[in-house]
């Protein structure tokens, strides 16, 4: 089977994973002149110019800067995307932007990571952002919670509905791993039958138990910072 390189669960390998201090020197000096050239670029941008333009650029600078470790910065480029794709309806950007503040350490991080959820799992963004954003819960929760098994499900369902071929056969792989090491962690699982059992004592099989309990976990991550309308964004759906 060709395996399909991954966008968004791994780093791109020429600005992380350096295997030494000067690889990491030398990744430090690309970001740092992209950072440059991306600033460059938005000074020379026309007050006319297209406002996903503007938007692309930003989120290209703030991912450079959080890797740089520059997270004020860095949320404050994302940010500033955000409200773009937003304005557009841009969802798979705004998500992407949802990303980087979550990854900006700050202030309002959680609520970037839930608002970043709910816009994944309404719009059919990448399955692989959607998966990445999922994972974030499951890294960041206690090994006995609840939420992570929910995400990880979630992330699995995801893929099995959206993924395309070749994507779905990788990402079914990775999300199969991601919920095997969830139920280990949470249950102590380690064989296919305790598995099984797991998931129906979870209540992990059914879309219909699992999403409304993915709806409390968001809403325990954003409170009540949401910067958009959903009641108004799910009214404009397609019906059915």
């Amino acid at each position: 089977m060709k395996i399909i390189p991954l966008k968004f669960l791994k780093d791109d390998p020429s600005v992380g994973n350096a295997d030494s201090s000067e690889d990491a020197k030398v990744s430090t000096q690309l970001l740092e002149r992209l950072v440059s050239d991306v600033r460059q670029q938005l000074a020379a941008l026309s007050p006319t110019a297209a406002p996903l333009r503007r938007a692309d650029l930003l989120l290209q600078l703030g991912r450079a800067l959080v890797r740089l470790e520059k997270k004020p910065e860095a949320w404050d480029a994302a940010y500033a995307a955000f409200d773009l794709y937003r304005a557009e309806e841009a969802w798979e950007g705004a998500v992407q932007c949802c990303d980087i503040l979550f990854l900006s350490e700050q202030q309002l991080s959680l609520a970037a990571l839930g608002q970043g959820i709910w816009l994944a799992v309404t719009y059919p963004v990448d399955a692989e952002l959607s998966v990445a954003m999922l994972q974030h819960v499951v890294d960041e929760t206690p090994t006995d919670s609840d939420g992570a098994a929910v995400a990880a499900i979630t992330a699995h369902y995801l893929v099995d509905l959206r993924a395309p071929e070749p994507q779905r056969d990788n990402l079914l792989i990775y999300t199969n791993q991601l919920l095997a090491t969830v139920a280990r962690r949470h249950s102590g699982v380690d064989n296919q039958p305790s598995f099984d059992q797991w998931l129906t004592d979870m209540e992990l099989k059914d879309p219909a138990q699992f999403l409304p309990r993915l709806r409390n976990v968001v809403d325990v991550l954003v409170q009540e910072d949401w910067w958009f309308d959903r009641e108004a964004l799910q009214a404009k759906l397609p019906a059915g």
